[in-house]
């Protein structure tokens, strides 16, 4: 498997982070957005198990992430979000148009993922988000929704911890242990991204429209950061082509659970089918 690192330039000036596991005439293209406070170096297996099944594979570090510029876990607003993956898509479809190109988010990726399907609505063969941010698996204490509030107006960049459970991500004590390890990783979110992003995922949780391209919604019945109910609720909301799964048995990250390679081909299957 080759890994090809590539950095893009956002709208507004600001370097980011790329890295590309691409095969010789794929039969479709992946291009995938990661979650809150990790990377996209930590999808590496699954770009090689797709690899091996015909699809290249692109994955961008959101602004504030990874090996992206910008201080950690901030945006100055949501729309640099969408405007950050629309430049991220435009390259990967230089790269490999007229290969199917399917979207994949994951986690806060799942909520910018379908949002930018729905405000920006792009040309894709499909959609596939996992443990979507349409609703937390817990109440977060209202002074920090409060004080986050107040601090986007007179001081956007302000930090706060996000408290995220570590040990909630996986049920693998590997993926864990590695997780808490790894450098790339953060947990501080700003005032700005992160009522921005609150207020998106209130969109979602609210929204009764049609998707307007295949989409693959799939949750871990055991998430305890993002809501599985909410996720279905969505699922059952909207009209249009639409398939739900919900994964038993799993914490957060379907894709780093013991049993990821069912997983896997699940949507492998889908995304053949819509190919």
């Amino acid at each position: 498997m080759t890994e090809i690192t590539q950095n893009l330039i956002a709208k507004d000036g600001l370097a980011l982070f790329a890295r590309a596991w691409p095969i010789e005439t794929p039969k479709g293209v992946i291009a995938l957005i990661h979650g809150f406070g990790e990377h996209s170096g930590r999808y590496a297996h699954l770009a090689e198990f797709f690899n091996k099944n015909g699809y290249s594979v692109y994955a961008l570090d959101n602004r504030g992430h990874g090996k992206s510029e910008g201080k950690r876990g901030h945006a100055p607003k949501y729309d640099a979000y969408l405007d950050d993956i629309e430049t991220f898509l435009e390259f990967v479809t230089s790269k490999t148009s007229p290969a199917p190109l399917f979207l994949y988010g994951h986690s806060m990726g799942g909520n910018l993922a379908l949002n930018y399907v729905l405000r920006r609505k792009p040309v894709l063969k499909g959609l596939i988000v996992s443990g979507p941010w349409i609703q937390l698996a817990f109440e977060p204490k209202p002074i920090l929704i409060t004080l986050g509030k107040l601090m986007r107006t007179v001081f956007p960049g302000f930090s706060q911890d996000s408290g995220l459970a570590q040990e909630h991500i996986s049920k693998d004590p590997t993926v864990v242990e590695a997780y808490k390890n790894d450098p790339l990783v953060h947990g501080l979110i700003t005032a700005s991204a992160s009522i921005g992003i609150l207020e998106a995922a209130a969109f979602l949780n609210s929204f009764s429209g049609a998707m307007p391209v295949p989409t693959l919604l799939m949750h871990a019945a055991e998430d305890k950061l993002t809501s599985q109910p909410a996720s279905e609720a969505f699922a059952h909301r909207v009209s249009g082509p639409i398939t739900y799964k919900k994964w038993d048995g799993m914490y957060h990250e379907i894709h780093n659970e013991p049993g990821k390679l069912e997983v896997f081909n699940y949507m492998l299957g889908w995304m053949e089918r819509n190919v």
